[in-house]
């Protein structure tokens, strides 16, 4: 794996290297594709009856989920060109019944692959992440009418359950959700065939116009989602649901950094949000034709103390519609993800440069509140005074004067 420094010289925001930081070691990046069979590890997952406890969802919906694999025959792979882009995607959606057990939060191998990546080796902390359940039932018939679209991109290096707590409770609220993990981008992500992709990207990205690449590829990726969730010839089952005219776009990281880069390259997306990623790909300077945008996480800009992303002023300059700027007091860049959830209950010690200091389960609450206030609001119409200013309830969360 690349250096700390090295990578964050790439792009300061790169989910793998806040990964790689809170951790008392690192673990050497495995081969980019692996076939894994059962191991000790696996075994003991299965056994245990016990795990990470997330938050439940707030909605008033029961939450259905179903897995897609996607290729893009039309693109070669960013990392590994030889093979086509390849997507795994969990949809999740209101359904009409909780009854059925629940979907698992991650496979064995993918838990003990993000383990390893941030040094944690123990094997009962594998076994209970493994063992963990979300709180969507798996193949739940969906709740009828059509409902607006959200697509969710986890940060560099983190795989796509990583935003489980967010995609359930959207979920729950009557969003249908798709969360994507992006081939050889996440520590840990297995795909059709018994294949395990690992990080190849953590290993090839080492510039600042490589991680511009990577957010460009990621806009790519979501606009094909969108192809194949809302177009012609839909691959998923119950696309009679989507709302082909309402659809959003958010993400954590790089993945909020491709929110923006996809609305820029696709008009179907109405609104984003960017959770606490640097803009690798910049917001034009002509704006995204006056489309919604909300900007949260841990960063003030540049004429307030302690800014740490230029790149957040540029895009604020460069956004030309109803837009936010939220800073949440107390975070760090793994705040706005499940990792301190799994950290706390896992017994994984949290050793940033910059600890957080708000509890996981309230970061989560507020996460959800912000993100499904501004949904609501753009693809709904619904009003939303949350977002019109700070509220006692909910001191933490910082508007930013000049980002009105």
């Amino acid at each position: 794996m690349k250096s700390p420094r090295t990578l964050r010289t790439a792009a300061a925001a790169a989910l793998v290297i806040a990964l790689t930081a809170a951790a008392p070691a690192a673990a050497q990046t495995p081969p980019p594709v692996t076939t894994v069979t059962a191991t000790t590890t696996d075994q003991a997952a299965q056994r245990s009856a016990e795990g990470v406890l997330l938050p439940r969802p707030t909605g008033a919906f029961p939450v259905g989920r179903d897995t897609l694999h996607l290729v893009d025959r039309s693109r070669a792979d960013l990392w590994v060109p030889e093979r086509p882009r390849e997507l795994m995607v969990d949809l999740y959606y209101p359904a009409r019944s909780a009854a059925g057990a629940p979907a698992p939060y991650a496979d064995p191998r993918e838990a003990r692959l993000l383990l390893e990546a941030v040094g944690a080796r123990d094997p009962e902390a594998a076994a209970k992440l493994a063992a963990t359940r979300t709180h969507s039932v798996a193949g739940a018939r969906p709740e009828r009418g059509r409902h607006p679209l959200v697509v969710l991109s986890p940060g560099f290096g983190g795989p796509r359950y990583t935003l489980t707590t967010l995609a359930e409770d959207l979920a729950s609220r009557g969003y249908v959700v798709a969360v994507v993990d992006h081939a050889h981008e996440a520590a840990g992500a297995v795909f059709p065939g018994g294949r395990v992709l690992t990080c190849v990207a953590c290993e090839k990205a080492e510039t600042l116009e490589d991680m511009r690449k990577a957010t460009v590829n990621r806009g790519q990726d979501i606009a094909f989602v969108l192809d194949r969730l809302a177009g012609p010839r839909p691959a998923w089952r119950h696309a009679s649901i989507v709302d082909r005219k309402r659809i959003g776009a958010a993400g954590h990281s790089l993945g909020g950094a491709s929110a923006a880069s996809v609305m820029a390259q696709d008009p179907r997306v109405r609104a984003g949000v960017n959770m606490d990623g640097s803009f690798g790909d910049p917001v034009p300077a002509g704006g995204l034709d006056g489309r919604p945008f909300m900007m949260l996480g841990t960063h003030t800009g540049v004429h307030l103390p302690g800014s740490q992303d230029p790149t957040w002023d540029e895009a604020w300059r460069n956004l030309d519609g109803w837009k936010r700027w939220l800073s949440v007091e107390g975070t760090d860049h793994l705040t706005f993800s499940d990792i301190p959830i799994l950290f706390d209950q896992l017994g994984i010690p949290y050793d940033a440069p910059t600890q957080p200091t708000i509890r996981a389960e309230r970061a989560v609450e507020l996460v959800r509140a912000y993100v499904a206030a501004f949904f609501d609001l753009h693809l709904r119409g619904l009003p939303r005074p949350l977002l019109d200013g700070p509220t006692a309830d909910h001191p933490e969360v910082h508007f930013n004067p000049t980002a009105r």
